[in-house]
């Protein structure tokens, strides 16, 4: 193998292998600019986006153990990687998308499972992880919070009442 191809390749694996997901998008009709504000953007996010043959990022793919993408890999393709919250990468992406109309999400990968482009959309929608994680923590509180209520409710009554007697005696 061409000691050039194989530094790519290693290159790409290596993003891939660090990477907590892959998101797939066509980069055709972006301008440079708009390009570089796009990974400018990423780049705030703790993700990269990355251009590269769509062989190599095929056999890339298959190297790692991860799904093959087939029909995604056509075309202009840009690989977005990142070891941080996959939801807000989704968020800047779709967000770049709907204000310039490119690039298009094309698929994605996370968790070894493949992504379709509505069901990276769909990550984009959902809210940061740290209200997620707030959220969450709400809901697990909730019944500890209850009981808490229940056991005290018997002692206040009865503050209560020794206060009602107490106030309404003098």
């Amino acid at each position: 193998m061409n000691p050039d191809k194989k530094y790519i390749l290693d290159e790409i694996k290596g993003r891939v292998d660090e990477s907590a997901f892959v998101l797939v998008v066509d980069y055709t009709g972006t301008t440079v600019p708009e390009f570089s504000e796009l990974r400018s953007r990423l780049l705030e996010q703790g993700a990269e986006c990355h251009v590269a043959k769509n062989s190599f990022m095929k056999r890339v793919l298959a190297d790692a153990g991860l799904p093959d993408l087939g029909e995604e890999l056509i075309g202009q393709t840009a690989f977005v990687t990142g070891d941080s919250d996959v939801c807000a990468v989704a968020k800047v992406v779709a967000n770049f998308e709907k204000e310039f109309k490119k690039p298009e999400i094309k698929a994605g990968i996370l968790d070894g499972d493949v992504l379709s482009s509505d069901q990276v959309k769909g990550l984009a929608s959902l809210p940061p992880r740290e209200v997620l994680l707030a959220q969450l923590l709400s809901t697990i509180n909730a019944p500890a919070t209850q009981l808490v209520r229940v056991i005290n409710e018997p002692g206040t009554s009865l503050a209560r009442v020794i206060q009602a007697k107490f106030e309404g005696g003098e």
